[in-house]
Parts: structure tokens; sequence; C-alpha cells
């Protein structure tokens, strides 16, 4: 059988593929997250090896970007973003599903993989949208190369748990302004698929 076939037969079964629901259960209580492995097949499937491994478990949230600690007032977010625990080995990087691509967007209620200056930089670390984000989609410009990142799922329950998270103290920087590492972090206690 040829990889064209193959390929054709894989896009097929992808398309038709429901989304998986992943049960965060955390500190400030649960959410649940709908992973779109149809149209993010790279980024959700990339997730849910993490879940699958349990890197989240005794992850954290650490950051949380709102009003009032938004250092970039030329394109401002609401998000709140987490990593895996301490100590897990990341696997490799993975290559950015551009929004232009899988169709996704930024709003309230994404889950969208964080990365770093370039665009195929992902590894375990995503974000929630607290509001609709669109500067965060291909074309956007919170990134100086327009590229976006890769959201790949939508809250599906518990949003009252991550604008909970997202309200959650902060370290206090410079000139007593609020940063936004939070203080303490919010504890991830398990992350899994639901049944």
């Amino acid at each position: 059988m040829s990889m064209t076939i193959i390929a054709a037969i894989v896009s097929i079964f992808l398309q038709l593929a429901p989304p998986v629901v992943v049960v965060f259960e955390t500190a400030a209580g649960n959410f649940e997250v709908a992973v779109d492995v149809a149209h993010a097949p790279i980024t959700g499937t990339n997730f849910l090896r993490y879940v699958d491994a349990g890197a989240y478990n005794g992850g954290i949230f650490h950051r949380t970007v709102r009003p009032e600690t938004e250092t970039r007032t030329d394109y401002p977010i609401q998000v709140v973003q987490a990593s895996a625990a301490k100590g897990f080995k990341s696997y490799p990087e993975i290559p950015l599903e551009r929004t232009s691509a899988t169709g996704l967007k930024h709003l309230a209620g994404t889950i969208s993989m964080a990365r770093g200056p370039s665009p195929g930089s992902a590894t375990s670390d995503f974000f929630v949208c607290i509001t609709n984000t669109p500067e965060n989609d291909f074309g956007g410009r919170r990134n100086a190369d327009g590229q976006g990142f890769a959201a790949f799922g939508q809250v599906v329950a518990g949003m009252d748990v991550i604008r909970k998270v997202q309200a959650s103290p902060t370290q206090t920087g410079a000139g007593g302004r609020s940063t936004q590492n939070l203080q303490p972090p919010i504890a991830i206690l398990k992350a899994y698929r639901k049944k």
C-alpha cells in the first residue's frame, strides 16, 4: 500500500475522530477540555501523550495574564498558563499547526500550546484563553512572526475554575506592580482522559 493511500486513510479517520475529553483536577477545582484531534492532530496527539504519561499530575498553573498583570498594551491578552510536573522530561518540540490550517480560533475557553520564539518550539506548556484572543491566531500581532499559537481544543466544563485561577494572587514586582507569576502556583493534582 502506498504512503499516499495510507496518509489519505489516516486523514479520513482523523476527520471522523470525536474530540477526546480530558479532566483536570486542580487545587482550584476541576475542569474538562475537549481535545480536537480531528482538526489539530499533531498538537492534540502531543497533548494527549503528555496526559497519558501523567506529565501534568503534579504540574502547576504558574502564569496569569489579566489587565493589571499584562505587560503588553499594544495587543493585550487574558490567559492562564500551565506546565507539566517539575522534573518531567519533555518530548521533542512539535511543528506549529497554524490556525489558518486547522480552522480553530483562540476564543474564550480555547486551549492552546505555549511556544518559544520559534514557531515549532511547543512541548508541554499550554494556556487557556479567558476571552476571545484573535491576536494569538495566525496573522495576529501578539508574536512578531505572525505565526500565532496552536489552538487544539476547548474547555467544555469548569470555565469558572479557569477564571478562579486567573484571579488568584500573584507575586509583586518592581514598584509594587503585580507580576504574571501566580503566588502560590495552582497545583494540578491529576489529568486524565474521561471515560
